[in-house]
């Protein structure tokens, strides 16, 4: 049975919270499984004899607790658990998907040829004039996007890449068609941060709920870097497993 009785008005807790603790309820006795939708704002404000305003503050709590996550557009769900993706030396997504037998793919968002920042010059070891490849893309897994990533590759070293990229589009594939058949993780930075609009719209979430940011630096069998990445994941979606071989 659904709670839809809020204790009186003039009780110590506010009508928000009490919404909140009867759709936690719901969750913790399986009313409401993993992946649910939770029911509108308007049709819980129904329910429990309130305004909008006040049961989308319930959610953004549930939210804000890990216990739902809300995608713009389409609504509000219970929180399913994260992929688990590890990162060694030989950190590569599709095959740490394919070892947890679900299906992923990139889709590419943007490439273009440009100067680059001083963070991204300094990584790839690249002299004054140098330019980059930039690559944007999103990863899905099972139909959802789990991140957002910069990639940047030297352009002298590797012209035309974003062409290549854009044809299969896999980086180990992409640097393979260039000579570079293996490649390791020379160093990976992990740090928490709320997602800008952009990054936030590509994950369908708010701009509210942080992003595991992931700095990383891929190297060449002989230590010449071949590409400096930026990756947003949506902590909903991904838990990071660091390796001890880093």
């Amino acid at each position: 049975m659904t709670d839809t009785v809020l204790t009186p008005r003039d009780s110590a807790l506010p009508l928000w919270q009490q919404i909140e603790q009867a759709l936690l309820r719901q969750i913790r006795e399986r009313q409401l499984v993993e992946g649910d939708q939770l029911p509108s704002a308007q049709v819980l404000a129904k329910r429990f004899a309130v305004n909008r305003h006040t049961v989308r503050r319930a959610i953004e709590a549930l939210e804000e607790r890990g216990h739902v996550r809300t995608e713009t557009g389409r609504g509000s769900f219970v929180q399913e658990h994260p992929y688990h993706y590890p990162i060694s030396r030989r950190t590569r997504f599709g095959r740490a998907m394919h070892d947890l037998n679900v299906e992923s793919h990139y889709t590419l968002l943007d490439t273009r040829v440009q100067v680059p920042s001083r963070q991204v010059a300094r990584a790839l070891g690249l002299i004054a004039g140098e330019r980059v490849h930039r690559v944007v893309y999103s990863s899905q897994v099972e139909g959802r996007t789990v991140d957002h990533s910069e990639a940047y590759f030297p352009a002298t070293r590797f012209p035309g890449l974003g062409e290549v990229f854009a044809r299969t589009p896999s980086v180990t594939r992409t640097l393979a068609a260039f000579g570079v058949t293996d490649y390791l993780r020379r160093h990976t930075t992990v740090m928490a941060r709320l997602p800008d609009a952009e990054v936030a719209r590509v994950l369908g979430q708010s701009t509210r709920r942080p992003v595991l940011c992931v700095h990383s630096l891929n190297v060449d069998p002989q230590g010449q870097p071949v590409q400096f990445g930026i990756t947003c994941f949506a902590g909903d979606w991904v838990q990071l497993m660091v390796s001890s071989d880093l």
